[in-house]
């Protein structure tokens, strides 16, 4: 939608002059991860490796059955670090009283355990506002780095070497691991697909000038 959908075109004529035949299509993080996260993931194939006739297709996406819900990727003990101040929890009211007045739709978010969350964004190191997690008799928290990079599709194997501050943007940067993930196999699956023909004519080619 930037600049009435003219940069997107910009963006196609582009890779249509490199000769490239492109898929896209816009694909929500909320069937991989517990987010509502939608990006435009844009797919090309060089015509002049693979040719015109490239079956590729997101129809064929394995997404998660049941989606997962923020309380799949919350953990059990969490350090009091992570709980609003009453400062800036009485902040963050104030914030969303006032915009609420005003009849815009900005403040913070609690993230329903049994549901999805907000999209998590480069910024939530500030005050952590769009995904919050209640708290019984406590103000609410924010999430850790160990449940932003769960919440963005990354195993707990993955080792977070930075502070919080680095965590946080960077995972707020991320993409949705396993979607890009199942985006990749689809990819796999076309190139394997388009060698697999290109060896069934060279074959045939082979078979014809021996003839």
């Amino acid at each position: 939608s930037h600049d009435k959908g003219r940069t997107f075109k910009i963006i196609l004529e582009a890779l249509e002059e490199l000769n490239y035949e492109v898929r896209y299509k816009v694909i929500d993080g909320q069937n991989y991860v517990p987010q509502h996260r939608e990006r435009i993931i844009i797919v090309g194939f060089d015509r002049e490796r693979y040719g015109n006739d490239i079956k590729f297709s997101f129809d064929n996406l394995t997404m998660v059955t049941p989606k997962p819900v923020m309380n799949d990727i919350l953990e059990n003990n969490v350090a009091d670090k992570y709980t609003l101040s009453d400062k800036l929890w009485t902040y963050l009211q104030n914030y969303a009283a006032k915009h609420k007045a005003a009849g815009n739709g900005f403040g913070y978010g609690i993230a329903q355990k049994n549901s999805i969350s907000r999209t998590l964004s480069a910024r939530y190191y500030k005050d952590g506002s769009e995904i919050l997690i209640e708290q019984n008799g406590r103000n609410p928290r924010r999430l850790t780095p160990r449940e932003c990079a769960r919440l963005q599709g990354f195993p707990d194997t993955f080792i977070i070497p930075v502070s919080d501050t680095q965590a946080y943007r960077q995972f707020g940067n991320s993409v949705v691991v396993p979607m890009i993930t199942d985006v990749a196999r689809l990819i796999g699956e076309e190139l394997n697909r388009c060698e697999a023909m290109e060896n069934i004519v060279a074959e045939h080619s082979e078979e014809y000038n021996v003839m």
